[in-house]
């Protein structure tokens, strides 16, 4: 029986690719994307459902989880793939930096919302994260929003290792409840996700010679795939961060438990969970 998949960030990208190789695959995928005109050219070529939500604005996202609770009974994977570099500091309409809430407290909102589901469905939740969370992350838990020291770079790194965070305490609080959290770098993919930021991010993403360094969308969304139809425990284990299938170093930040969890609580304060 096909599996539903809530693929978010599936308008291009490597969200896009994990969602044609996971509809090859026989499993019925859900796509989120920020666009409309993109997420619904992906949505018609697969002949799938589709919602569109901006995680810029988290009015969207718990709209986006209430359509999801009303249309889908089960969710048996939920892909928390959104995200993007951007470049000079900026809040949203919700007055947080912008780097923090697409990367990580879109996708804390949307989990938390869809939590009783998920545990029901006892699902998957997987995380995309990246390498720069081991890079380029200075974490500090007093400035989440970067109001004391920001750099593109630094911002981005941070949020991804939030993911990490987010993933393990998802694990700590919920996994004796059947859900499976993991996450992932998907290599130095070539797409659009650098598209809004300045300086080396956008060179390195958006120039032709630069982009030569850069792995497919399709091999970066294959490893999405990969964790999306493995078994949890067994192919791959829960509560761990993984890159090219296999579990990877990341910053040592990862491992503090205490900062996991008031990274949480913030979080949750902060979407008025």
């Amino acid at each position: 029986m096909p599996r539903t998949i809530v693929i978010t960030g599936a308008s291009d990208g490597i969200g896009a690719a994990a969602a044609r190789q996971l509809h090859g695959a026989g499993e019925e995928v859900v796509l989120v994307g920020r666009d409309p005109r993109k997420t619904a050219a992906i949505a018609h070529e697969l002949d799938v459902v589709s919602y569109t939500a901006d995680y810029g604005v988290l009015a969207e996202v718990r709209g986006l989880a209430a359509d999801l609770r009303a249309n889908h009974p089960r969710i048996d994977i939920l892909a928390n793939n959104a995200g993007g570099v951007f470049g000079d500091r900026s809040l949203t309409v919700d007055g947080f930096e912008t780097t923090f809430q697409v990367n990580h407290l879109g996708g804390f909102l949307l989990t938390n919302l869809l939590l009783d589901l998920l545990i029901e469905s006892e699902a998957s939740v997987i995380q995309t994260s990246s390498l720069a969370a081991r890079r380029f992350s200075r974490f500090d838990i007093d400035d989440l929003q970067g109001a004391r020291s920001y750099s593109a770079s630094r911002a981005y790194g941070n949020a991804k290792l939030a993911n990490i965070l987010f993933t393990k305490e998802l694990d700590r609080r919920y996994g004796g409840e059947g859900i499976s959290a993991v996450a992932f770098h998907p290599g130095a993919v070539a797409t659009s996700f650098a598209a809004g930021s300045q300086g080396a991010w956008r060179f390195l993403y958006t120039n032709p010679i630069a982009k030569k360094m850069l792995v497919s969308a399709d091999a970066g969304g294959a490893h999405l795939t990969w964790l999306a139809l493995g078994v949890p425990g067994g192919t791959w284990q829960p509560g761990e961060y993984y890159a090219k299938d296999r579990i990877a170093r990341t910053s040592p930040v990862a491992d503090d438990a205490a900062i996991a969890a008031r990274l949480w609580d913030e979080s949750a304060q902060m979407v008025g969970l």
